[in-house]
């Protein structure tokens, strides 16, 4: 990857608004167990940091996928995960469908004041019985006239409580489960629609999650997003842009964990000593920054193919599945370094440790990234 001086320009922007906008108050918003979202959206729209990639007459910046992986690694710099997950739902999970294939008028509707901050937006796809198996959802879009009829149930939907819109996974026929699914977008203060309290999860606990119940939900038909039956198609390729997001963002989380690890074990001091001068302790740290520059080679090869307008899938399944186990080894091991005080709640390795198991399990778990490579390096035996 070459950067531009614009690359650096909107890293130092993105890092100033993290410093000085998100983390003095993240204490405060996990303890809390939300943020408020509008504010925040908004401020970030003010800077244009919520339409990177997107067209510039919807309000966009217009730059293409590197520049928003430089944001993304700079979010990763927030002493929460939950912030920035929430931010990534809005910016490459809910809206790249909506950018790519809505239609003129849903895109005035809905994108443009997601970019602008105006709306905070919603990726509504996983079910109870249906997470990492997304052909298996059940929640139906019946026609009746001009309208949609939606029936089910969303589970684990970061961003809903305060959602004004849903970019939801739906059946629209009887047809195969890949060729039956159609996106569509859906207002949350549509009659029929209702949530469960947030859910008490064990990481991302300011970014606030909920389970959605829709009962005879009625939609415009206008509100599908491109053809109906492609939805799964645009799924799929929604997921390489979440995938590759949670690489890129996990960097910025670790390098944040490492650099404070290594900061601790600089002053503090054991046996007449740093604990840093302690040959297993800096070695290790030279170990899980190799670790970490390998993981954004492959990040970033990943970026390049796409622009290159090439399929990324492997690729990005690769670094997503990387990105989650090596999280876990760098909060496990910087964790250990901190003693007694790395069992601390609010310790930067514990932040770590309890927010990037998500890692491994949203956009299609470990065991789906494998099956997905295998399949693509033609090793996976045929299904029968």
């Amino acid at each position: 990857m070459r950067f531009t001086a614009e690359h650096d320009a909107l890293k130092r922007t993105t890092l100033q608004f993290v410093q000085n906008e998100l983390n003095p108050y993240a204490e405060q918003w996990e303890r809390e167990g939300q943020f408020p979202m509008h504010d925040v959206f908004k401020k970030m729209g003010d800077l244009g940091l919520l339409g990177i990639c997107k067209p510039e007459q919807y309000g966009g910046l217009g730059l293409d996928y590197s520049y928003n992986l430089v944001v993304t690694e700079a979010l990763g710099g927030m002493v929460c995960g939950g912030v920035p997950l929430a931010i990534g739902v809005q910016t490459d999970m809910c809206t790249p469908a909506l950018a790519r294939f809505g239609s003129e008028e849903i895109k005035q509707e809905f994108l443009v004041p997601a970019i602008a901050g105006d709306l905070v937006g919603s990726i509504a796809v996983s079910e109870p019985h249906a997470g990492s198996d997304v052909a298996a959802i059940k929640t139906t879009a019946k026609k009746d006239g001009d309208d949609y009829i939606i029936n089910g149930s969303k589970m684990w939907i970061t961003n809903s409580l305060q959602a004004d819109f849903l970019c939801l996974l739906a059946n629209t026929s009887d047809d195969a489960p890949h060729r039956n699914k159609s996106l569509i977008v859906v207002p949350t203060k549509t009659p029929g629609i209702s949530f469960s309290e947030p859910l008490n999860k064990l990481g991302m606990r300011s970014s606030q999650t909920a389970q959605i119940f829709l009962d005879n939900v009625r939609v415009p038909q206008r509100y599908l997003i491109g053809e109906e039956g492609a939805g799964f198609r645009m799924q799929m390729m929604q997921f390489q842009e979440e995938r590759l997001w949670l690489a890129a963002n996990a960097l910025g989380a670790m390098e944040y964990c490492l650099e404070k690890t290594i900061e601790y074990c600089q002053q503090r001091k054991t046996f007449g000593q740093p604990l840093i001068h302690n040959q297993v302790i800096h070695f290790r740290f030279a170990e899980l920054q190799t670790e970490i520059e390998a993981l954004r080679a492959l990040t970033y090869q990943a970026c390049e193919a796409m622009l290159a307008g090439e399929d990324v899938s492997k690729l990005a399944s690769m670094a997503k599945l990387k990105a989650g186990r090596l999280t876990r080894e760098v909060a496990d091991s910087c964790l250990q370094y901190w003693g007694g005080m790395g069992f601390m709640w609010d310790n930067p390795a514990a932040q770590l440790y309890r927010d990037g198991r998500l890692i491994s399990i949203g956009g299609g778990a470990d065991e789906i990234m494998l099956g997905i490579i295998c399949k693509l390096m033609q090793i996976a035996p045929a299904k029968r």
